[in-house]
């Protein structure tokens, strides 16, 4: 049981680059462009860069221009302020960070100070590796991100909402995806395997793999079409160290959204030794499994929660969560945001009060950012 007024040009587009007038208004402009640059990683300045490019508002900017001017923080502040009025510039930087997606920068972007008064706040949420001390050891995604997307939609009201939220989720985090609906036992077995065997064949290219796996289920097994089940841990190892070379020391990410048993949490009412250090080889060797990250729905033995009109309770909430914070935490933080959300929403099945946390397994070494 699963329970976007036209922008005007302020000099010309290929001429050489002038410092703009600092009047009050372009001020203040540079500053929360400054300030909003420097939240963005490397990889999200690379993106807001080709974005700004073909943004639906004229005159657009050119490519030798955005190379010779933007290639810092502040040159693109600069640029951005150059090229468009004071009226259009915050609406492209709009479309722009709609598009990253980082929604959590928009608010100072969408009110307006002249017309209400009131002052845009300095602070900026940031991204958590901000707030680490030192460098941050990050897995580099840099590479083909792929992902493989199951759902059986069989008894199961909402799960074709869920399809299309994740489809949705995995295209904002720019994943190609496999689509896999309604197997039976062998054909998702082939299909994983396929898909398995793609990584390997490309192995240089690669950089991280999701596997997202939606049914009925019970502790340790997924429910497929004719009655058949399928463990999770097969799922598992098929990735693993030894099996998947193309992902040694990469992320191997599964999302599964499958009941985990028949228990419910109905909830409860608050008042609100050493190991030997030699080296005995010198070869680099890897655990069979390392680089794992799982999240499940519920916890062990117990009922997963979907609504047939908007799809799984947890599926919902990182769309949610994703639409407010965008890729900017650190894939760990992310769900425990989404899990913050689960856990304090009040369900109910059979008009009897359930409650919900998701459980994560990771053996992660690094942070993922998407």
């Amino acid at each position: 049981m699963e329970v976007g007024r036209a922008g005007g040009r302020l000099s010309r587009s290929d001429g050489p680059w002038t410092p703009p007038k600092t009047t009050p208004t372009t001020e203040e402009l540079l500053r929360r462009l400054q300030e909003t640059l420097d939240m963005l990683s490397p990889l999200e300045l690379q993106d807001f860069r080709a974005i700004l490019k073909n943004v639906d508002e004229e005159p657009r900017v050119s490519s030798l221009r955005m190379e010779l001017e933007g290639g810092s923080t502040s040159g693109l502040a600069q640029l951005i302020a150059k090229h468009y009025n004071p009226l259009a510039a915050p609406r492209v930087v709009v479309k722009v960070l709609r598009q990253l997606p980082r929604n959590d920068l928009l608010p100072r972007w969408q009110s307006d100070p002249a017309a209400n008064g009131a002052v845009i706040p300095r602070k900026i949420l940031k991204r958590s590796y901000d707030c680490v001390d030192g460098d941050l050891d990050c897995y580099d995604l840099s590479g083909k991100r792929k992902a493989f997307l199951m759902c059986m939609r069989k008894n199961r009201p909402g799960a074709d909402q869920d399809v299309e939220l994740m489809k949705q989720w995995l295209g904002q985090c720019q994943f190609e995806y496999t689509l896999c609906i309604d197997p039976d036992k062998m054909e998702l077995l082939e299909s994983l395997t396929s898909f398995r065997d793609g990584l390997n064949e490309i192995k240089d290219e690669i950089s991280c793999c999701l596997v997202t796996l939606m049914s009925h289920g019970e502790n340790g097994l997924i429910k497929i079409k004719d009655d058949g089940r399928v463990s999770l841990e097969d799922i598992f190892e098929m990735f693993n160290n030894k099996n998947c070379l193309a992902l040694h020391e990469k992320p191997k990410i599964f999302i599964i959204q499958a009941c985990r048993g028949e228990r419910r949490d109905s909830g409860v009412e608050t008042d609100d030794e050493p190991m030997d250090s030699d080296n005995v080889s010198e070869m680099k060797r890897l655990p069979t499994f390392s680089d794992y990250f799982i999240i499940y729905p519920t916890q062990a033995d117990h009922v997963a929660l979907r609504h047939p009109r908007t799809g799984s309770v947890m599926i919902e909430a990182m769309t949610e969560v994703f639409q407010q914070y965008g890729n900017k935490w650190h894939l760990f933080d992310f769900f425990t945001k989404v899990n913050n959300r689960v856990v304090h929403k009040d369900f109910y099945l059979r008009e009897e009060p359930v409650k919900v946390s998701l459980v994560m397994e990771s053996t992660l070494t690094r942070s993922v950012y998407f």
